[in-house]
């Protein structure tokens, strides 16, 4: 199987890799807007090397989209407009609503597979490419209803091979869920780094004092903007709605806090302990 990727950082580098090692695919092409960023892909052997847009896509069984939301939104209709019925393209976004509404609308939207696989780091680049990142993770299929029969075989047998557990979401259900799981965790993280860092001058400081919890809850805010920019813009209604109950229990700890109600500060934390059911 021939196989193009579009965007060479963490996602579609280690799709790669785990792609090639698996033996699911002969030959990988690969394309990103960035000449350096392709350069590093070819010389670390991320892919087999790269083609003109059209040659690549026309050429290839399966085509993925591993670039940000607003720019997979603007793609993919010109990626479809190239396949034919035996090929399939698939995206990898964390946000559906859109790119959703621009796959309905074209004629080849039975050959789209809308994926995506949650997992990552917070590093980008083709260098943060890693094998087995998807390994035990989880893979959403969204929208799979409006995908041909074959095309979600072939998906659904690649999510299997990268050991992947996979689930089914409408496109809105999987953007509110998100906003939840992943969304908030990375604005909370960026807003976190940037009250330390606004609090502690003197940076040196913080890298001596900073614990693995520290490191742990702010290590997202090491993630691209380039990426997470797009996200909050596709996602903004339903991180909104996040945001708001996220900030209302802060001033609720704030508030309690101020009365040295430590009883009731107790019991907060008891209640927030109860996420160890749901992440064991």
């Amino acid at each position: 199987m021939k196989i193009t990727i579009i965007g060479l950082g963490l996602i579609g580098g280690s799709l790669s890799i785990s792609l090639r090692e698996k033996g699911f695919c002969d030959r990988v092409t690969g394309i990103d807007q960035d000449p350096a960023n392709l350069e590093k892909a070819i010389s670390l052997g991320l892919v087999d090397g790269t083609a003109p847009f059209v040659e690549a896509i026309r050429g290839s069984d399966l085509i993925f989209l591993a670039i940000p939301v607003d720019a997979t939104v603007d793609l993919l209709p010109e990626v479809l407009d190239l396949v034919g019925p035996g090929q399939v393209v698939a995206d990898m976004g964390s946000v559906k609503g859109a790119i959703a509404a621009a796959a309905d609308r074209h004629p080849n939207r039975g050959r789209f597979v809308s994926l995506h696989p949650m997992a990552g780091t917070e590093f980008s680049g083709p260098a943060a490419a890693v094998r087995d990142l998807f390994r035990d993770h989880t893979m959403v299929f969204c929208d799979s209803g409006k995908t041909d029969s074959d095309a979600l075989e072939l998906m659904k047998g690649m999510a299997n091979l990268l050991e992947m557990r996979s689930i089914y979401l409408e496109a809105p259900e999987h953007d509110l869920h998100a906003a939840y799981v992943s969304h908030i965790s990375h604005i909370t993280s960026f807003a976190l780094a940037l009250t330390v860092l606004e609090k502690e001058k003197e940076e040196q400081r913080i890298f001596e004092l900073a614990s693995g919890g520290f490191e742990s809850t702010v290590r997202l805010a090491k993630s691209s903007a380039d990426m997470w920019v797009p996200i909050f813009r596709q996602n903004k209604t339903n991180v909104l709605d996040v945001l708001q109950e996220h900030i209302r229990q802060l001033n609720r700890m704030k508030e309690v806090l101020e009365k040295d109600d430590y009883p009731q500060f107790y019991n907060l934390i008891h209640q927030s302990n109860k996420i160890s059911k749901i992440l064991r």
